[in-house]
């Protein structure tokens, strides 16, 4: 950055941008980084639109893109100062976020570990008897009974493929 597009900074945009050294956002965790990258993208967005808002006017006075374009440089360098900015954070937000994410992985994956049941298996208990009071369902294969179930289960199945088919 020239000193010349430094100099047409105000106080607070001075502040904002010194924000963004690599000593000053080395002191901030991700939600501090995240706080100030919104700032400074609002900075730049704001003289963005004032840059494109009046160009777009100054084109139809000049005649011209190109004979409007030199009387918007205020505008368009402190645009620049702020994207560079806000490259500078949106790094740092980066690296930031990765070492979250490595951390929560890393607990995430000892919380597995240690809720892990490591004792031996328990021998298998023999089989619950049958409860009594229930009524017992007939499987013998020649069952009266049994047959009629089946062939009105296989019945219903095809009804309903049936339908399916007739759609």
């Amino acid at each position: 950055m020239t000193t010349a597009i430094m100099n047409t900074l105000t106080e607070d945009e001075m502040m904002l941008v010194r924000d963004t050294e690599r000593d000053q956002l080395a002191g901030l965790d991700e939600d501090g980084l995240l706080e100030l990258h919104d700032r400074i993208r609002r900075a730049r967005n704001k003289y963005v639109k004032l840059y494109r808002r009046q160009s777009g006017l100054r084109v139809t006075e000049s005649g011209g893109r190109g004979k409007a374009n030199p009387k918007g440089t205020r505008d368009r360098q402190k645009a620049e100062v702020f994207e560079d900015a806000l490259a500078r954070v949106s790094r740092a937000v980066a690296v930031a976020a990765k070492a979250s994410a490595q951390q929560l992985k890393a607990e995430r994956l000892q919380m597995a570990k240690d809720s892990r049941n490591t004792d031996p298996p328990r021998p298998s208990r023999p089989p619950a008897k049958a409860r009594p009071g229930r009524q017992a369902v007939d499987r013998s294969p020649d069952s009266p009974g049994l047959r009629k179930r089946q062939a009105s289960s296989r019945a219903a199945g095809a009804r309903r493929q049936g339908g399916r088919d007739a759609r």
